[in-house]
């Protein structure tokens, strides 16, 4: 009798698990949620997508006694947009914990659209985001995450890999970018030829106020990649004139938190195209102006690809891209191997599906 018990209890926590492991939000899409033809935002999705990490990371992180805390979102990888969200589509968001470290959880997002007219159903973003709890008391300090049980060895041991090679490209990036700014100038378009980089290249300023931010006062994650999507889809539209789409993110890294009242300016430039996608490197640089004393700094970077779409949604060709100087020819350089690196790794991933 004590031993049915007992598995029942078992079974119970089971159970209780996995659902805190497991979440699902819906939303409908609104006109405000699009373009001028209806295609959803990027940033929309993303935003969408983050909320969802945020809810099921912060709610793990808190089934243990101590401090409570919220989920800081870190990083994103890569994130393909396989398909177009429309107006008055529901977007079903199901996010679930697949890795924890000592102080970081893996979150993998899958994006799923209804068509609730039809009934239609398809697959439209899978992404996967990483976060470190901070402490509702002191936002310097980082919660230990709460272990999570493994299907196998072999799922524990792949989720090991992936935490340490997102660790390791982190740093990388960061050192690459580092504290200094580098600006991205705005000049008079009319003096600058069309399909250049000073041409199309431009930047959105915010001010960052409580509805932009987490328990702590330090703005979502989602907030941010929304902005950052916007930017990039201006330098795409003005570069293609064109409507243009998200087709996918690289990674993006977050260097350092961004406090309420900081103003940001959200900058993006062209570095790459091929015959039908834009790639765009965007940088969110902080200054925080009630601290002024602390100085401007680099709080987030990323590469947007867009692709350009006819009035049927089909792609269009892409301008050229017109280089001037080293700089933008070395840019150009590095977007066409990683141009190349995901397309090769995207034909990998088909072979292996067939």
């Amino acid at each position: 009798m004590a031993l049915r018990q007992n598995q029942l209890l078992q079974h119970l926590w089971k159970q209780n698990w996995v659902a805190r492991a497991r979440n699902t939000t819906s939303r409908i899409m609104r006109p405000d949620d699009a373009n001028i033809v209806g295609n959803v935002h990027g940033g929309t999705i993303l935003k969408m997508i983050e909320e969802a990490g945020c809810i099921i990371g912060t709610r793990h992180c808190n089934t243990q006694n101590g401090d409570r805390c919220v989920a800081a979102l870190a990083r994103v990888e890569r994130t393909d947009f396989l398909h177009p969200v429309f107006i008055g589509e529901v977007a079903h968001v199901s996010a679930e914990i697949t890795y924890t470290s000592k102080h970081s959880v893996e979150v993998q997002v899958n994006v799923l659209s209804e068509n609730i007219v039809t009934g239609a159903k398809k697959l439209t973003n899978k992404a996967t985001l990483w976060y470190v709890p901070l402490s509702l008391q002191n936002v310097a300090k980082i919660i230990e995450v709460p272990l999570i049980e493994y299907s196998s060895p072999e799922q524990e041991e792949a989720g090991k890999k992936r935490y340490e090679a997102q660790k390791l490209e982190r740093i990388e990036t960061k050192v690459r970018n580092g504290e200094i700014i580098i600006s991205v100038s705005l000049p008079d378009r009319q003096t600058k030829e069309p399909y250049t980089v000073a041409f199309s290249q431009s930047s959105l300023i915010h001010l960052i106020g409580p509805s932009d931010c987490t328990l702590h006062g330090f703005v979502h994650g989602g907030v941010t990649m929304k902005l950052m999507d916007e930017v990039a889809g201006i330098v795409a539209a003005r570069h293609c004139k064109t409507n243009i789409v998200t087709a996918s993110v690289d990674a993006i890294n977050f260097h350092r938190k961004i406090k309420k009242g900081c103003v940001i300016t959200v900058s993006g430039r062209m570095t790459f195209t091929s015959n039908k996608s834009i790639e765009i490197e965007v940088f969110v640089d902080a200054d925080p102006l009630v601290e002024a004393e602390k100085g401007k700094y680099r709080a987030v970077t990323a590469f947007f690809t867009y692709i350009s779409l006819d009035k049927e949604n089909k792609p269009l060709l892409v301008p050229p891209l017109k280089l001037e100087g080293e700089e933008e020819q070395k840019r150009f350089e590095e977007g066409k191997a990683r141009y190349l690196q995901n397309k090769a790794k995207r034909l990998a991933d088909k072979e292996r599906q067939q």
